[in-house]
């Protein structure tokens, strides 16, 4: 079994997901004691929002690149970064590195693909609705058109990931908020709506709505298991 780098703490409420679904993939794989073999750096997420908010996504990229080293130097033979919006700084860290980094939009397209998913609807921070790193790489790489919510909408979505999601707050308000918002994506004609931000799952899940869901954190952890566990 090789061993799975990871870069969390942002927010580390939704790391403790991805360390879950890594040990429970393994398990289900492997059975009896097996767990997943982990390298993780967390970060503090207070200097990483801080560096989003001003845009200097150079410092932010340096500050990843400079933890992702230490994840590889700790015996790590891929790295997650665990998060959907640092993925904007994706290049900056694997450059900085010689181990595989296993790109979470690369999961989540893989999975559309399989299932036949053409049209998407995508919620995330407003970095990863509004910028061209995440929506581009599915569309240009992988033919997927991405379809995102209307600016007012697009603020609810922001602000509750911020405001509640990422400092721990489940909100039933919010719930219903996002859920309406699935719905008009659906309305748009978006077969599916992808969780682009690790956080969301911890808000909405699949038997909330009759819209398929794409949960990137299971998705990546997935991924990763199976990389970690391939010959």
């Amino acid at each position: 079994m090789r061993v799975i780098g990871v870069l969390g703490g942002m927010s580390w409420e939704s790391t403790q997901g991805y360390y879950r679904a890594l040990n429970e993939g393994v398990k289900a794989t492997l059975g009896g004691f097996h767990s997943a073999k982990i390298a993780m750096i967390s970060v503090d997420f207070a200097e990483i929002e801080a560096l989003q908010q001003q845009g200097d996504w150079n410092a932010a990229g340096d500050l990843l690149a400079s933890a992702a080293q230490s994840v590889e130097r700790a015996g790590a033979d891929c790295l997650l970064i665990a998060t959907n919006t640092m993925h904007k700084v994706a290049p900056a860290v694997a450059k900085a590195i010689t181990i595989p980094l296993l790109h979470i939009a690369d999961a989540t397209a893989e999975q559309l693909q399989t299932d036949g998913i053409t049209r998407v609807g995508l919620l995330g921070t407003r970095f990863t609705m509004e910028q061209d790193f995440y929506i581009g790489r599915l569309e240009e790489q992988f033919g997927i058109e991405v379809v995102v919510p209307d600016q007012p909408e697009r603020d609810v979505v922001n602000q509750i990931i911020y405001q509640e999601l990422c400092q721990g707050r489940i909100e039933d308000d919010s719930r219903q908020r996002y859920l309406a918002i699935i719905d008009s994506l659906h309305a748009q004609g978006a077969q599916a709506v992808i969780l682009g931000c690790t956080e969301i799952a911890m808000l909405v899940s699949q038997r909330d709505t009759p819209v398929p869901l794409y949960d990137t954190t299971a998705l990546h952890a997935q991924k990763a298991v199976a990389w970690a566990l391939s010959d």
